[in-house]
């Protein structure tokens, strides 16, 4: 790469990470989200206790001495499980937004590039799909197929795909027409080189933003199926299977579902509010440049 290039990229990187973190709330968020990441990366060496190593001679103690967050029904430390579930939560919610957003652009963008019947059968099943709310629609999935992580994150991601359909469908019929996907046709180029090549790049924008918020939507979908009995169920650690041990002894020992509630809605909002930085860094007439 020559100098210039090297140049370029530098600029054209600094200039996207002054935009994105202009704003002190959106540098808290993303740190919140880094330390949550780094948290469930190394949660096997932070973690003072196995997940699931039992303690019953501490049921449901507070916080205290041996175990800071104290323990749950079966014993169990809750900063441990905290920890793990962490892990759980953002892979659940990582996974269910790559197969949304995989199936979800290649499906909107042929959709709006080769229109007819293409776009007929897929806009039609998109409207079934959104005719049935999200979270009922996932609990009528994780009843035919069964909970786990695996099975719900799959779940999540299906039904969130008729977001990723709608949006990139509006942006490559926004971008078809340009001048240098018209190029790059009379040059001879195929529809999928056109597609995966000239017009997929342009929309990565939007896609980018839409990623990092769904992630934290996503992870509120799977806390509330596994508040419902319907997601991931103990002794695997969730944020969600955590808040819905916890509901039945509220009185006894709050800190149960009191702290991974607050974790969920810590992490949703730091997402968020991460999303809307990367939206004003990838925008240009945010950042005023149009």
């Amino acid at each position: 790469m020559s100098t210039g290039k090297k140049t370029r990229a530098y600029e054209n990187r600094t200039r996207f990470f002054r935009a994105m973190f202009a704003r002190k709330i959106v540098v808290v968020a993303t740190v919140v989200v880094v330390l949550v990441i780094l948290a469930a990366i190394f949660a096997d060496f932070l973690a003072p206790y196995n997940p699931n190593e039992q303690d019953l001679y501490h049921i449901l103690q507070g916080p205290g001495e041996g175990h800071l967050l104290g323990t749950d029904a079966f014993g169990r430390d809750v900063l441990s499980l905290l920890l793990f579930g962490a892990r759980i939560s953002l892979a659940v919610g990582l996974m269910a937004v790559v197969i949304a957003c995989v199936i979800g652009t290649i499906l909107g963008m042929y959709a709006a590039y080769f229109g007819g019947l293409a776009d007929a059968v897929i806009m039609r099943t998109c409207e079934a799909l959104r005719s049935v709310p999200a979270v009922i629609l996932a609990m009528a999935l994780v009843s035919v197929f069964g909970g786990g992580a695996k099975n719900v994150a799959i779940i999540l991601g299906i039904s969130t795909i008729p977001g990723y359909v709608l949006m990139m469908r509006a942006q490559v019929l926004s971008v078809s027409n340009r001048d240098f996907v018209t190029a790059a046709r009379l040059q001879g180029a195929g529809s999928h080189r056109v597609l995966y090549r000239h017009i997929l790049p342009n929309c990565r924008s939007p896609l980018i933003v839409m990623m990092t918020q769904q992630v934290g939507s996503t992870i509120l979908a799977e806390a509330g199926l596994s508040f419902l009995g319907v997601g991931i169920s103990i002794p695997t650690a969730s944020w969600g299977t955590m808040v819905a041990e916890g509901k039945a002894i509220m009185l006894r020992n709050p800190y149960l579902s009191l702290i991974p509630g607050i974790c969920v809605a810590i992490l949703v909002i730091s997402l968020n509010t991460m999303g809307d930085g990367i939206r004003d860094a990838l925008d240009p007439h945010l950042r005023g440049e149009i």
